[in-house]
């Protein structure tokens, strides 16, 4: 019987993969006695349900549903003023969840905090756009790329995609180069969804490239009529260059100077 492959995460994987190679691992240290990550641990108290330090930065778990509380206490306590980063992440295949974690700068110490929480899908999370103005785009964008909502937010609405778009891009269940509305999206929006036979489908791959479309793609140096028929090969047209603007620099025009001046 064949094996069966899961099909969760439908976005590129790698064709080979060395069954005895481990992924290397961020290291994680404790929280040193009297320090300022101590301090912010201490202002936390019972909140953090797991902490420790990767790479200079204090990394703090915590329930979702203390979100604004928790971020609240590490501005005005801990000097944390900056929120410089927030997304998620999609371990739904994995986990049932996703992983939201946002990134804080205490530019006074030179101190970064990382908030992390998870939510399980269709769940909310609460704005932190009451103490972060920069967070309103932050959210939206999280809104817009997985679907995920966020309360009491000021204007929740997609930020990168059409407003009528379908699917949120940053999932592992969405394909990297798009599904089927994906492909018409552009055509149906500028010729209308009776044109679709006579121009087919979007080309989402950015790495295509048909030498015989000419209706789409041309080489430079051989250019040839909208549609025409180069089965039977094309004439190649010299490549001018203007005077003013573009220089050929494959000729040997240009002079030499015997010493500097």
């Amino acid at each position: 019987m064949r094996k069966y492959t899961p099909k969760d995460n439908v976005q590129g994987k790698s064709y080979y993969t060395d069954r005895f190679w481990v992924a290397p691992r961020v290291p994680r240290m404790e929280v040193e006695e009297d320090s300022h990550f101590a301090a912010v641990l201490k202002a936390l108290g019972r909140k953090a349900k797991e902490s420790y330090v990767e790479i200079g930065t204090l990394v703090v778990h915590i329930d979702a549903k203390k979100v604004l509380e928790i971020i609240g206490i590490l501005k005005e306590k801990c000097g944390y003023t900056q929120c410089s980063e927030q997304s998620a992440v999609d371990y739904l295949a994995q986990d049932g969840e996703f992983e939201l974690f946002y990134q804080l700068l205490n530019i006074t110490e030179a101190k970064r905090v990382r908030v992390v929480c998870r939510i399980k899908k269709g769940e909310a999370i609460e704005s932190i756009t009451p103490l972060f103005k920069s967070a309103n785009f932050a959210e939206r964008e999280m809104f817009d790329m997985f679907g995920i909502y966020v309360n009491n937010h000021p204007f929740l609405k997609r930020i990168l995609m059409p407003d009528d778009w379908e699917g949120h891009p940053l999932l592992k269940t969405y394909p990297l180069h798009g599904d089927e509305f994906a492909s018409w999206y552009e055509v149906d929006k500028i010729f209308g969804k009776e044109y679709r036979d006579v121009i087919g489908p979007e080309n989402r791959d950015p790495s295509r490239i048909d030498r015989y479309d000419t209706k789409r793609f041309s080489r430079v140096g051989y250019e040839v009529p909208f549609g025409a028929d180069i089965s039977e090969g094309e004439k190649e047209n010299p490549i001018e260059y203007s005077e003013t603007i573009l220089v050929d620099y494959t000729k040997d025009s240009g002079k030499q100077l015997d010493e500097r001046r």
